[in-house]
């Protein structure tokens, strides 16, 4: 096993077309993320699976044991890879993702997955509080429009304010390809 480490965040069925909370761009992004999960276990890398559920029955989604909490099939855990249930927007927050990077000598994450503006932004500026070397894949990650003062912001200009402050900083930004090719 090697020092690095893919992490995929919430990648489950409520954020696609059926679900109860759909992101632009989901598709896409979940596409990419399965190729990274091809490459990281053909390489070795430890993959880690991140899933949301929040604790009360009354969520907008990831309602506790409901199939729209489930991690989607396109990026479905292999038996023996770790699986993560989180409850907090920060996937190191009440976990043991901390413990499990640093048991397995993790020093280099690549990090995908959803939303751009909330769980990648809140575990990628944690993993580099922590020393972690970062790269996010920005096109294997997605997101929705959000709403400020009235005016709608579009799916895309959030995903790019985010992944543009994240990379001023905190992270390595890169497209699936790119990661791939240097493996």
């Amino acid at each position: 096993m090697s020092n690095r480490a893919l992490i995929l965040i919430d990648i489950q069925e409520d954020y696609f077309a059926d679900g109860k909370w759909t992101l632009a761009g989901i598709d896409t992004a979940a596409d990419n993320a399965a190729q990274l999960l091809d490459a990281a276990r053909l390489s070795g890398d430890l993959v880690v699976h991140v899933r949301h559920e929040f604790p009360s029955d009354d969520a907008p989604f990831f309602t506790p044991g409901s199939d729209g909490a489930r991690i989607h099939n396109k990026v479905q855990p292999l038996d023996g890879e770790i699986v993560i249930l989180k409850h907090q927007v920060n996937a190191f927050k009440e976990t043991d993702l901390k413990g499990v990077l640093d048991r397995e000598g993790v020093k280099d994450i690549a990090i995908c997955g959803a939303m751009s503006h909330m769980c990648i932004d809140a575990v990628t500026r944690a993993a580099s509080d922590f020393g972690y070397v970062i790269t996010l894949i920005h096109d294997a990650c997605a997101t929705c429009d959000l709403e400020f003062n009235g005016r709608t912001i579009p799916a895309a200009d959030v995903h790019a304010a985010y992944m543009s402050a994240l990379g001023f900083a905190y992270a390595t930004l890169t497209s699936t390809d790119t990661f791939i090719a240097k493996k």
